[in-house]
């Protein structure tokens, strides 16, 4: 995950957007948004946070032109919970999960920019407030690559 996430951020020279998609209250669900409001804002890269209302903020998202769009969002592909990829949009089963109102393919329609998904397995995307483990340990380790990348490439 880290290789794509670096070349993603280089050059430095391009503003991305990082989005985050899920339901807090759907345990894992939520790692979506707890990366988008740790990630530190700069020139080059910049977080929102729309949890289950995404369509909502197509027209901010929009406004906000970055070069490059990633929605951070919990993915089940069958893999270890905590397991990350970062796809481009169009590698995505065109299918709504369970906590979105439009899938996230047919969404990408709508922005003008190339976009990408940063996909987390799941533990449990049972009702509550609590993140896995494995599944915070991979959020903590993105939000600090990121973060990191970013603080480098700033100077």
């Amino acid at each position: 995950m880290c290789d794509e996430l670096k070349k993603l951020l280089l050059p430095p020279d391009k503003r991305i957007l990082f989005v985050g998609v899920g339901n807090v209250l759907k345990n894992d669900d939520g790692v979506g948004v707890r990366i988008s409001r740790d990630i530190k804002s700069t020139p080059y890269v910049s977080a929102l946070t729309v949890e289950t209302s995404i369509e909502n903020y197509i027209g901010k998202i929009n406004s906000l032109r970055p070069d490059i769009l990633v929605l951070v969002d919990c993915m089940d592909f069958g893999e270890p919970p905590g397991k990350s990829r970062l796809i481009k949009v169009e590698e995505v089963n065109d299918t709504t999960f369970n906590t979105h109102n439009i899938s996230l393919k047919r969404l990408s329609e709508f922005f003008p920019m190339p976009v990408y998904v940063l996909g987390i397995q799941p533990e449990s995307v049972e009702f509550g407030e609590n993140i896995s483990y494995l599944v915070e340990c991979v959020a903590d380790k993105i939000v600090k690559f990121i973060n990191k990348e970013e603080v480098h490439h700033g100077n």
